[in-house]
């Protein structure tokens, strides 16, 4: 029997997902689809049962009006909200804005595919003549933070993403869990894929295959020592949640036309 239960939602498609781009810390709201899928995850966890005491967010709108749209969908509009930083996607650095398609053209797709997954490589770090810095570094939304501006990172690793997000893990979140309160946290692929490797002690050469479709609630189950109890759990239909990893997984290939 599980001592506590925590679900983990990478949030709904973003209008970057669907054109195949690097969105990392640039600020996209849904894309239809997105709203949709946010929809349905929040129809589907109310038809399990599922009440919330708490939802945890990045600072990024995608990850933020997907637990709003989840939350309307049950009923639980009331439930509290806190959002960070430390729980954003992965800094792409160089690569924010960049098709994944046309950088496995040109770089080949081992390449892309050790940038999007594995566990500590990190891509070049952004700079201040990329045409998305400024928009990133002077947005407000930092300038209170748990960190100076100075400190917040120009590229990241998946490593570099599971150390900022450890703290705030076992200093915000753990606690809650541990008073016995259901948790969501809807957050984004990368930074879901970091506290999955922390949780179920998954290993740096595993975790590249670990892929996370948009709009699919994740069910951990923990023992008293937060252990997992069994391996992660896909909410859904899950024939069509398999065909939403491969569709991850292919964003990162050469489209067939170009081969």
């Amino acid at each position: 029997m599980a001592k506590y239960r925590l679900v983990l939602l990478r949030h709904g498609e973003g209008a970057w997902n669907k054109e195949n781009r690097f969105c990392s810390w640039v600020d996209q709201k849904l894309s239809s689809d997105g709203i949709k899928e946010a929809q349905n995850c929040g129809k589907h966890l109310k038809a399990l049962g599922f009440e919330f005491d708490l939802v945890f967010t990045s600072v990024l709108s995608r990850s933020i009006q997907t637990a709003w749209l989840v939350l309307q969908e049950m009923g639980q509009e009331w439930v509290p909200i806190q959002s960070s930083w430390r729980l954003n996607e992965r800094h792409y650095g160089a690569l924010i804005g960049l098709n994944r398609a046309e950088m496995a053209l040109n770089h080949g797709e081992e390449q892309v595919k050790i940038w999007r997954r594995s566990y500590d490589v990190t891509p070049p770090p952004i700079t201040e003549s990329h045409p998305y810095y400024e928009e990133i570094y002077n947005d407000r939304r930092y300038k209170c933070s748990d960190v100076s501006q100075d400190n917040l990172p120009k590229a990241e690793s998946l490593k570099d993403v599971l150390d900022r997000l450890l703290p705030y893990w076992n200093e915000k979140i753990v606690p809650e869990l541990k008073s016995g309160k259901m948790i969501l946290i809807s957050a984004h692929g990368n930074s879901s894929r970091a506290l999955l490797k922390h949780v179920e002690g998954i290993s740096d050469q595993d975790i590249i295959n670990v892929t996370l479709p948009t709009g699919v609630p994740i069910l951990l189950e923990l023992d008293e020592n937060l252990h997992p109890l069994g391996p992660h759990q896909f909410l859904g239909d899950q024939e069509a949640i398999q065909a939403a990893i491969k569709k991850v997984e292919d964003q990162g290939k050469v489209k067939s036309a170009e081969k």
